[in-house]
């Protein structure tokens, strides 16, 4: 096995990369972390999602915002550094946040190849038989950023692939992401609720992916469609939306309405099928499985090396109530009712009524790892010199400040085997004593 720590490469959530107009000379931001929201700028082609509505326009992806994402990137190349022969490459990966996730996690496949490819330029690296004959790299994604790891490991192969890290991901969706379709005011993206931001996001394929898939959440009348996907569960005016967005073109609002929520669900469909063999041989270090992965596309990572980390004990929308009016019609009652936090319960389903303030912790659970391989951290979970984002949680919540957290001996699980003595040591965790940990503690390291 190599001594050498593969290189990273961090792959940000939605609206987490900078976007540029690059037909402007020179390139105009139309996206970026604090000043520029451009929605009229981003609004995809009704007949072809892969271009803009407004042209001439060519929107192209910058990288990572600095504000979220520099930090965790910095602290990588340090940290992951000190016990090792010499500097840890991390490649940030930026990308298009409209984007249907299928096209993403090919973008990604060649970005794996050419992080590989540079690494291999390295003398340390270069130098190393292990890694130059099977070499890896390991991916840490915050939010959409872990379902295009995983969509990318079903699709294609795991032979490349050491580690994966998911910070904030909603494997099973979120509900904010109903409420920033129906509304345009959300947790997920920007927030102002004007009606160009409705418009573009219910014209970004994106977006659809988040849609939560989990049972229990959605509440609904008799006589209306129970899921989420279907475009009958939706209100009306979604469509209507879109169909005026789409006028004058080849196609309808309700046929392109029903295709992105198609290509959702069958995307978290086969995120679904994905598997992690249990102790199963990774790319590095071993060529042979590496090359039958590659030719046959086996998900060839082991369980115990993905991470998957959720944010707990922050208020967060849990559910839908879905009415149905006179006319027989849906309406989607938002009421705040359905933001709870009862991470502090006694009851062990109650504790699930919690989450990140973004993503539920229902919503957080991967179809393909046991629960007690959940992580969970809070907001009490920053430590002395993080107040600062402590205090940010109050403001903008848990989900978006994931990643700048420092992980070193966070612990928390929500598993079933409550009073678990700490897998380090022989006394009780005093995470578990504060907050109630009903699993075994696990070591974020």
């Amino acid at each position: 096995m190599s001594p050498f720590v593969s290189p990273v490469i961090v792959v940000p959530g939605i609206t987490g990369s900078d976007l540029f107009d690059r037909y402007e000379l020179p390139p105009e931001a139309v996206w970026t972390t604090m000043r520029k929201k451009r929605h009229d700028r981003i609004t995809l082609h009704p007949a072809d999602q892969r271009y803009e509505l407004l042209e001439p326009a060519r929107v192209k992806p910058g990288g990572p915002f600095p504000l979220v994402y520099g930090e965790l990137v910095e602290e990588l190349r340090e940290g992951l550094s000190e016990d090792h022969a010499g500097p840890v490459p991390v490649y940030p990966f930026g990308y298009d946040w409209r984007m249907p996730l299928d096209l993403t996690e090919g973008q990604l496949d060649a970005f794996i190849q050419e992080v590989i490819d540079r690494t291999l330029l390295m003398p340390l690296y270069r130098g190393d038989s292990d890694f130059a004959a099977s070499p890896s790299v390991s991916l840490i994604g915050h939010s959409m950023g872990g379902l295009i790891i995983a969509g990318y490991l079903e699709r294609y192969t795991a032979a490349r692939v050491d580690r994966v890290v998911t910070l904030a991901t909603p494997f099973q969706g979120s509900w904010e992401a109903v409420l920033k379709l129906t509304t345009g005011i959300g947790d997920v993206g920007e927030d102002s609720g004007k009606a160009r931001e409705r418009h573009a996001a219910r014209m970004t394929p994106a977006l659809y992916h988040l849609l939560p898939s989990y049972g229990g959440g959605l509440d609904v009348d008799e006589g209306l469609q129970a899921d989420i996907f279907h475009p009958g569960t939706w209100q009306p005016g979604v469509v209507r939306t879109i169909e005026r967005q789409v006028r004058g073109w080849d196609v309808s609002g309700a046929e392109l309405f029903a295709d992105m929520l198609g290509a959702a669900r069958a995307h978290r469909d086969r995120i679904g099928k994905l598997e992690l063999v249990a102790g199963a041989p990774t790319g590095n270090g071993n060529p042979a499985a590496a090359d039958d992965a590659a030719e046959t596309g086996s998900p060839w990572l082991s369980a115990d090396r993905w991470l998957a980390i959720a944010g707990a004990d922050d208020e967060t929308r849990v559910g839908l109530r879905v009415r149905r009016e006179d006319d027989g019609t849906p309406r989607f009652d938002l009421r705040s009712a359905e933001r709870r936090n009862q991470w502090k319960a006694d009851d062990d389903a109650l504790r699930l009524n919690s989450g990140d303030g973004t993503v539920p912790l229902e919503g957080a659970a991967a179809p393909f790892l046991d629960e007690s391989r959940l992580v969970c951290v809070t907001p009490r979970d920053f430590g002395y010199w993080e107040l600062k984002d402590r205090a940010l949680t109050r403001l903008t919540g848990l989900h978006g400040l994931l990643p700048t957290m420092n992980m070193v001996h966070r612990r928390n699980s929500i598993g079933p085997n409550h009073g678990r003595k700490s897998r380090k040591s022989n006394e009780d965790c005093t995470i578990c004593a504060s907050y109630r940990c009903t699993g075994p503690c696990w070591t974020v390291a």
